[in-house]
């Protein structure tokens, strides 16, 4: 299965896990990274000297490759890039600002760069800022989306006419035959949230995991429009945001609503009535917490045996 993805990254299959937050710590990552893939520890929900452990216990659990995935809009991500280098971190998705602002500095110290951006205006800034790699995330992720509401099966392809770097796509997929799905949309390989989120490794809460394996069609929707649009799985909290925008709320008083450690509390802690349970479509798709190697296992052996039975079907178009 070796492609451009594969040779960038030094990895077995073209499988990224997400930099997700309260779920990617170091025992996922390196997960990942020993089952083929490509582990990201997600800076996003951690403090410097936190992201700091996390980075050295990977090291120790994985002599394959693995990299980190921070957020740009974090006050603390100087101190984050400053421990990148430090530590030896070799790869670096950046997400969730402008690419320019931190891509020459890591690629003055080695290291590979990817951008997440949800269009193909986006896409054109990051290969102009000098990234080696983009994640194209669709609107049926989980977590922090695109304004645009657009899915995945036309971000691909809208993003592949513009850049020819290779190209990773995310948003609704955690199965092989998405996996194979996203390669004909244009896509060099993808990179799966949710279904990572709902595995043994996972730091999440076993209550959140649950959740994601509970979850049926329509169980998630994009929320918090008027602040940061989020697709979460709908819950008690979940209910009130929607009444409360519904009814004309201000973004102060959203604000105040939202609180706090939302995420922390329901991705975390565990709490499903109080929390913000960032997930994505593919949830209704997701019938067991498995794994990671598990999960990789069925993940190729399906993109193989799909692959295998596209090729034997005969189009009589015309």
């Amino acid at each position: 299965m070796t492609n451009r993805i594969c040779r960038l990254f030094d990895i077995k299959y073209p499988i990224i896990q997400g930099g997700m937050i309260w779920c990617s710590g170091w025992k996922l990552a390196s997960a990942v990274s020993n089952a083929g893939g490509l582990g990201l520890i997600g800076a996003g929900s951690m403090h410097p000297e936190m992201f700091r452990e996390h980075v050295q216990k990977a090291k120790t659990a994985t002599k394959q490759p693995f990299g980190v995935n921070i957020p740009m809009l974090y006050p603390d991500t100087e101190d984050l890039m400053k421990i990148v280098v430090e530590e030896g971190v070799k790869i670096v998705f950046t997400s969730a600002g402008n690419p320019k602002t931190w891509t020459s500095f890591l690629k003055s110290k080695g290291i590979t760069v990817v951008h997440v951006v949800s269009n193909s205006k986006f896409a054109i800034k990051a290969e102009e800022a000098g990234v080696d790699a983009i994640v194209i995330e669709g609107f049926e992720a989980g977590g922090h989306n695109g304004r645009e509401e657009t899915t995945t099966m036309v971000a691909v392809p809208q993003v592949r006419k513009v850049t020819t770097l290779p190209l990773i796509a995310a948003g609704g997929i955690g199965t092989g035959r998405g996996m194979l799905a996203a390669m004909a949309l244009g896509a060099d390989g993808i990179q799966m949230g949710t279904r990572f989120a709902a595995s043994i490794e996972a730091s999440a809460h076993n209550a959140f995991k649950t959740a994601i394996v509970d979850a049926k069609e329509g169980d998630t929707m994009l929320t918090l429009k008027q602040l940061v649009p989020v697709r979460l799985i709908k819950n008690p909290f979940f209910n009130k945001v929607q009444e409360a925008e519904l009814s004309g709320i201000s973004t102060v008083e959203l604000q105040a609503l939202l609180g706090k450690g939302r995420a922390k509390k329901g991705m975390f802690e565990g709490d499903n009535v109080e929390g913000e349970l960032e997930a994505g479509q593919i949830s209704s798709l997701i019938d067991e917490i498995k794994p990671v190697s598990h999960i990789i296992e069925d993940i190729v052996l399906e993109y193989k045996v799909a692959r295998e039975q596209i090729s034997h079907v005969k189009f009589n178009i015309g």
